[in-house]
This record gives C-alpha cells, sequence and structure tokens, in this order.
C-alpha cells in the first residue's frame, strides 16, 4: 500500500513538472515573437561591392 501511495505521489509530481515545462515553452514562444521577422533596418539600399543590400530574391530581373 505505501509503494503504490509513494509512486502515486510521484506520478502527480511529474505531471506538474510536464505542465510547468508546456506552460514556460508557451510562454518563451509567445514572448519571442511567434517567429515573426523584425524589418530590415537600413532604410537606403547599400552596397558592399558588388553585393546588395536585399537578398538576390527579392530583386526584379531584368
Amino acid at each position: 500500500m505505501a509503494m503504490s501511495v509513494a509512486l502515486a505521489v510521484l506520478l502527480i509530481l511529474l505531471g506538474l513538472a510536464s505542465l510547468a515545462a508546456i506552460a514556460g515553452t508557451v510562454v518563451l514562444v509567445i514572448r519571442d515573437g511567434r517567429g515573426e521577422i523584425p524589418p530590415e533596418p537600413s532604410l537606403r539600399p547599400w552596397s558592399a561591392g558588388t553585393l546588395p543590400s536585399r537578398p538576390y530574391s527579392t530583386l526584379r530581373r531584368i
């Protein structure tokens, strides 16, 4: 009987720890911005040699 009570207490503690971990993960994801990418901080285009300030995929093709 004592062993089953100890096992029940252990399972309850593991369940509470799991719930705390899940809640913490949800809070971190929400605080992080849900994967949103912040806007590019530079206002004017720049270049470093022949490299543009924007990704090649967003440049117009001629």
